[in-house]
């Protein structure tokens, strides 16, 4: 398969991976549709429409088209080389958060290896990674974005990276404040049985977008640094 678009997530695996995939409707591992759990009364697919093609994960390296003159084969490379010398990271567990209208798993205790580790897969793939294109690189503008998420936004062609990183895993759209509460409960009565204390971020994903607009996990390689 050809992708358009490539990224570094970390996408769970076993019965956490599973209850995402469910609760999203779409499994990225499998590249397959899943049916969502039916709930009497609660539209789940309208809330979980917008995230639904990134599958159940969090991002480490923002979707990136790639360089020229590089090829897939070489990221890939470069990807297995990479997880090699990165070491494994526990963290304390996972919280329900609501993150400027819409709900997300957000990492628990200290993150501060993790965020240096997100830091370094950026740097260490960017070469890979093609320069926005003046339209895409103002389609990404926000009237909020700090200093230093403009200059992450011109130097790492995503905003929300480095300093500004925060781990999370999306499981909505935006949701009327009205109806949060509801959703909340919903999501962890699907999703907080399966949630493991600690949390190993112990392998990432090599994930790309296709031609039908969702993504596809390419490879999950351990981290055996």
């Amino acid at each position: 398969m050809d992708y358009e678009r490539y990224a570094i997530y970390f996408t769970p695996s076993g019965a956490f991976g599973q209850a995402g995939a469910s609760w999203l409707g779409w499994d990225i591992a499998q590249g397959r549709q899943v049916t969502p759990p039916h709930i009497d009364d609660f539209p789940l697919a309208d809330f979980t429409e917008t995230p639904r093609k990134y599958g159940f994960h969090a991002t480490i390296k923002p979707p990136f088209a790639l360089a020229s003159g590089r090829n897939p084969q070489e990221l890939q490379a470069a990807f297995e080389a990479m997880c090699k010398e990165l070491e494994p990271i526990a963290l304390a567990g996972l919280n329900f958060t609501w993150m400027g209208g819409f709900l997300a798993l957000t990492a628990e205790g200290d993150t501060e290896l993790l965020n240096a580790c997100a830091a370094h897969v950026v740097r260490t793939l960017d070469p890979f990674r093609a320069p926005l294109s003046p339209s895409d690189l103002a389609r990404r503008q926000r009237p909020n974005l700090t200093d230093a998420q403009q200059r992450n936004l011109r130097d790492w062609g995503y905003p929300h990276v480095m300093a500004s990183y925060r781990f999370h895993m999306t499981l909505t759209g935006r949701v009327p404040r009205r109806q949060r509460d509801a959703v909340g409960a919903v999501a962890l009565d699907h999703l907080g049985p399966h949630i493991p204390r600690p949390f190993l971020v112990g392998d990432l994903s090599l994930v790309g977008q296709g031609a039908d607009g969702m993504f596809h996990q390419i490879q999950r390689m351990r981290l055996l640094g």
